[in-house]
């Protein structure tokens, strides 16, 4: 099982092998020279894995990294689970999101977009309730997330028809309209794919309802695909 985006399920931790990662220019992984785009995350998940076949679990943006490793990676990949992953350059996207607010703000500089994005994400209150150490990391982390987003805007990371494995499409019935319409026309893309809404969940909850979103989204996958997957 490999948690993209730093999926937060230790649940899995005594009954599988669980490699959890940060992209290019996130904590461990930052600074990072770059570049930003979805060749060079699906590059470092493809040396990560090193050739073991894998569930990949991806939260955001890092459920377009799974699916773009899926698509061209297929021998490597025996099924998805996203979480409201963005799909921005579909030209019926929402132009009003937390993602969108950041490329309108890049142009004052990545830092600055890191904050807009931040503050539309989780809110002014708590944005400025963080300690300031954290909120410079965030800031820090502008480069990467402006990068990625532009990349993401501008191309297309996979194409539904390529998808050949199971996918498990989650998101939160209190989460943004937008990513909950998204994920329900994501279902109906792919080949093979089961759409899951999570009560009272919100954009995090791979963090915040870890046991449900474990029960709901990534055990039924694994029972369904089997392991060994290698």
């Amino acid at each position: 099982v490999t948690g993209v985006q730093t999926c937060a399920l230790p649940i899995f931790d005594d009954r599988y092998r669980v490699l959890r990662y940060d992209r290019r220019g996130y904590g461990r992984s930052s600074p990072h020279p770059g570049p930003f785009d979805m060749h060079g995350q699906v590059a470092d998940l493809v040396d990560l894995l090193a050739g073991r076949r894998a569930v990949l679990v991806g939260h955001s943006y890092g459920g377009n990294v799974a699916l773009s490793t899926a698509f061209h990676h297929p021998d490597l990949v025996a099924g998805v689970v996203v979480y409201e992953s963005p799909l921005s350059w579909m030209p019926w996207w929402s132009g009003r999101t937390a993602g969108a607010a950041a490329r309108d703000a890049a142009q004052d500089g990545p830092e600055v977009a890191a904050e807009v994005f931040m503050r539309r994400l989780i809110g002014d209150a708590r944005w400025e309730g963080l300690p300031e150490r954290t909120r410079a990391t965030r800031r820090a982390e502008g480069a990467a997330m402006v990068g990625e987003l532009g990349d993401l805007r501008a191309n297309p990371p996979w194409e539904p028809d390529g998808i050949r494995v199971p996918v498990m499409v989650g998101y939160g019935n209190r989460g943004a309209p937008h990513h909950q319409d998204g994920m329900q026309r994501l279902g109906s893309m792919l080949r093979d794919a089961t759409v899951v809404s999570l009560d009272d969940c919100r954009h995090d909850a791979p963090s915040s309802h870890p046991a449900e979103f474990a029960h709901r989204l990534v055990e039924p996958l694994l029972a369904r695909v089997g392991a060994p997957w290698a």
